[in-house]
């Protein structure tokens, strides 16, 4: 009973665009701080360099990455419809990779143009379970959205049955609030946790609440299919 009581969630962690896996850990200190009890997070790079804006200054143009591209000239807006996603097959094949040799993970966490992959990965998962290469129990989405790159469309399809945390700020002004309230309808039964701010993890007492509830849930039913095996 000792060892069960400590048991936790391994959650892989997906960054968001021109960041990197280590910058989106630095920058989730308080968020790593409220989830450590429950959760081991592993945090990975996505496979394409982003170049840097004209007008950035030195530091912050270390190692920009991004999950995939809305033009063929290596730039990615959220809102732009588009038929380019350059660079999404290297980044599936990526996220495969990190399953295979640092998985088996519980979870996925993503930020941003992150959550947005991680919302394909669950549409695609729900196509086709059994030949899906990454298997998880659930997803929290920050900032997510829907993409809308054309290749896309037919991954939103079919209802995702995942467990799901979305998690928006009604002041994001980098992903507006109706991106991400807009993605709900293509999950069964998400939950929800709005805050007051913009583009970040909010990490305050009051959302401690909902993550640890959240994971908890998770974790009880990690417990319970072990159990049962």
């Amino acid at each position: 009973m000792a060892q069960d009581s400590k048991e936790t969630l391994k959650i892989l962690c997906i960054h968001g665009y021109r960041q990197n896996g280590q910058a989106f850990r630095e920058r989730t200190g308080a968020f790593r701080k409220i989830t450590k009890k429950y959760a081991e997070l592993v945090f990975i790079d996505a496979p394409n360099s982003v170049p840097p804006l004209e007008d950035a200054a030195d530091g912050d143009t270390v190692d920009q990455r991004g999950w995939w591209f809305s033009r063929e000239d290596d730039y990615f807006r959220a809102q732009d419809d588009t038929d380019c996603c350059k660079g999404f097959d290297q980044s599936l094949q990526t996220i495969q990779q990190a399953f295979q040799e640092q998985g088996p993970f519980d979870g996925v966490l993503g930020f941003s143009q992150g959550a947005a992959l991680v919302a394909l990965m669950c549409g695609l998962r729900e196509k086709d379970e059994e030949a899906c290469p990454f298997k998880f129990d659930f997803v929290m989405l920050v900032a997510g959205f829907k993409s809308h790159s054309k290749p896309h469309e037919e991954i939103y399809k079919i209802p995702i049955t995942c467990p799901s945390l979305h998690v928006f700020g009604d002041t994001d002004k980098v992903i507006p609030k109706d991106m991400s309230e807009d993605l709900l309808q293509y999950f069964v039964e998400p939950r929800t946790l709005e805050h007051p701010g913009g583009h970040f993890i909010p990490a305050s007492g009051p959302h401690k609440k909902v993550y640890t509830e959240f994971l908890e849930n998770m974790l009880l039913r990690k417990k319970q299919r072990s159990a049962k095996s």
